[in-house]
């Protein structure tokens, strides 16, 4: 007999299932022999058995035991020195083929950053140190991979299907952040410095979502140092000992000899040769030395770590790597473009090595518009402020934001928060402001009310802070719209002839349909005693925040809602005119009624 009809779809949870305890039984064995010959310096070869087993079982519960398992056995096996140079050719022979399984199992807990088992996404544990007290190294290949997965996102191995999905999932961002990246300032260090060149190295067809898992990263970073009393966490901890001094240059431009570490970096080719690019200037006469870090392609890693200099090298170079790759993004460039605006003036240009090269990228995001366009702009304005920055249009290409739709669209506010700043100084020319001033009030003629309640107080602020404007509300030649010497279609806001204008839109208000428009727009009309308007006040109006205005208004006087009339009195009497035109329509009917004879 069949069962009941159900009326839910199946579930989707999947049916537990248990662990294989033949394959965990098998899992210890491994690695009990494993630890047993590696203390007794024999035969590794079950590690390929164990590693082996670990790639082809389907249980999220039995791989995660068999990597732990792994895990152990390689910290066993790099504690031991079994992986160090040195040795005779069997030895050697030895070593590669361990290497090859190393290499094997890192890649294999790479792919799982894209499992579909969050327990199984975790893996940079794996990362080994191996130092002495007196040259403390950080295994900078090892890491380099670690790196690549975590901004390539290759296919978990574990599953059939080739995922798409090339992105950092947000569970695996968010511990790689609370656990290393803000925490340790030197895997901070060596993932900048390796992510720069792995996004210089790679094609944008080959890896699309690169710059996507990049920013991802960059963005959220809120800890990196601005002291180098800040530069007190390490992920291995003997790079928290005090590094050596670095050699001083002679007078006459010859080297001291190089240390160790210096060797090994040399023996790396030229990839650290862009360090040389964040060097300071030469030392003149006239200026003394700071100190004997300023050379920073001369410093060693374990130098390097504890200089602050180079710290805001590798975060530089990072940036300027990942900046050009966003606009080719297909699809996402606006959205990774403002993305990247939202943190440049608070989060990015404070630690760069100069602020101004970002100036180009900054300057070519403006022509986007809109929000995205504003970010630029304010990007703009951080660098003439305070780092000096020469771009005599910035104003012209701020006026072009005052377009038909600035008033309508959802970032009003914003656009207005951030002109008033741009508009801040004394120090601009009359007729520049009175431009930004004459604009807005021809564009509050079709603006809604919420946006004029904006534009009224901003011009009432520039007005006060700038007396020789005053004639534009006191002119009365210039009220007649079809006199005014504005030139609305002039780009340059310093020939608009705006000055010779007035602000006869805003007059026109007076009579506006909503009442709180009306009665704002008369601030113009009384002496300009009052204090400037707090404008976070009128930011956030829209229409409900308006009707509520006016449905929560307290009444002070009851209206009226009867009315008593004498007896014969006519409430609403007809004037002869009405009474001529009503008897004229009653004949015209009678006689379209009338019987023919």
């Amino acid at each position: 007999m069949p069962g009941p009809i159900r009326s839910l779809p199946p579930p989707n949870k999947k049916r537990k299932i248990q662990d294989d305890p033949h394959t965990l039984q098998l899992i210890q064995r491994l690695e009990a022999d494993l630890t047993e010959a590696v203390s007794t310096n024999s035969s590794l070869n079950s590690l390929a058995d164990l590693l082996d087993l670990a790639l082809k079982t389907k249980e999220a519960s039995e791989t995660s035991k068999a990597i732990y398992a792994l895990y152990r056995i390689f910290v066993l096996v790099i504690s031991t020195e079994k992986l160090g140079l040195g040795g005779d050719e069997s030895a050697k022979v030895v070593k590669t083929w361990l290497w090859d399984r190393l290499n094997t199992y890192v890649d294999f807990l790479g792919g799982l950053l894209k499992d579909q088992e969050k327990t199984l996404r975790k893996h940079l544990s794996t990362s080994y140190s191996k130092s002495t007290p007196s040259q403390p190294q950080f295994h900078n290949s090892h890491f380099r991979r670690i790196v690549s997965f975590l901004l390539l996102c290759p296919p978990s191995p574990r599953q059939r299907v080739t995922q798409e999905d090339t992105t950092l999932d947000t569970d695996v961002l968010r511990q790689f952040h609370e656990t290393w990246f803000n925490i340790h300032d030197d895997i901070r260090w060596f993932f900048l410095r390796d992510a720069a060149t792995l996004l210089n190295s790679t094609s944008p067809k080959t890896a699309p979502n690169l710059p996507h898992n990049m920013l991802a990263i960059l963005e959220r970073l809120n800890t990196f140092p601005t002291e180098k009393g800040e530069l007190n966490s390490w992920w291995v901890s003997e790079m928290g000992g005090k590094p050596p001094k670095p050699k001083r240059v002679s007078k006459k431009g010859d080297e001291a000899e190089s240390s160790e570490d210096e060797a090994e970096l040399q023996d790396e080719g030229d990839e650290d040769d862009w360090r040389k690019f964040f060097d300071e200037e030469p030392e003149t006469k006239d200026r003394k030395p700071q100190g004997p870090g300023a050379r920073l392609h001369k410093l060693t890693i374990h130098q390097s770590l504890h200089a602050l200099a180079s710290h805001r090298a590798v975060f530089t170079r990072a940036w300027l790597a990942l900046l050009p790759r966003l606009s080719l993004v297909e699809g996402d460039e606006k959205a990774l473009t403002m993305r990247a605006l939202n943190v440049m003036h608070h989060g990015v240009m404070p630690h760069l090595t100069r602020p101004v090269l970002v100036m180009d990228w900054v300057g070519t995001s403006v022509d986007y518009g809109g929000t995205v366009g504003l970010l630029a702009l304010n990007a703009l304005f951080v660098l003439m402020k305070e780092y000096n920055l020469d771009y005599p249009s910035f104003y012209t290409r701020l006026y072009a934001f005052l377009d038909r739709d600035v008033l309508h669209l959802k970032h009003r506010a914003r656009f207005f928060r951030m002109t008033e700043l741009f508009l801040s100084s004394t120090h601009l020319p009359a007729n520049l402001l009175a431009s930004f001033v004459k604009r807005l009030s021809r564009l509050s003629l079709t603006a809604p009310p919420a946006a004029i309640v904006m534009v009224v107080p901003f011009t009432y602020n520039i007005l006060k802070r700038h007396p020789a404007l005053m004639a534009m509300i006191h002119r009365v030649d210039s009220e007649d719209p079809s006199n005014d010497p504005f030139l609305p279609d002039e780009m340059d806001p310093l020939h608009t002839q705006a000055h010779l204008s007035s602000l006869w839109e805003l007059l026109s208000h007076r009579s506006h349909y909503h009442a709180s428009v009306a009665t704002l727009v008369k601030i113009f009309s009384e002496a300009f005693t009052k204090p400037s308007y707090a404008m976070e006040d009128f930011l956030d109006h829209t229409y409900g925040t308006l009707f509520e205005t006016e449905a929560n208004r307290k009444i002070k006087k009851d209206p009226a809602l009867s009315l008593e009339t004498g007896q014969g009195k006519i409430l609403f009497p007809l004037t002869p005119d009405i009474n001529i035109e009503r008897k004229a329509e009653g004949e015209t009917k009678q006689k379209q009624y009338s019987p023919t004879k």
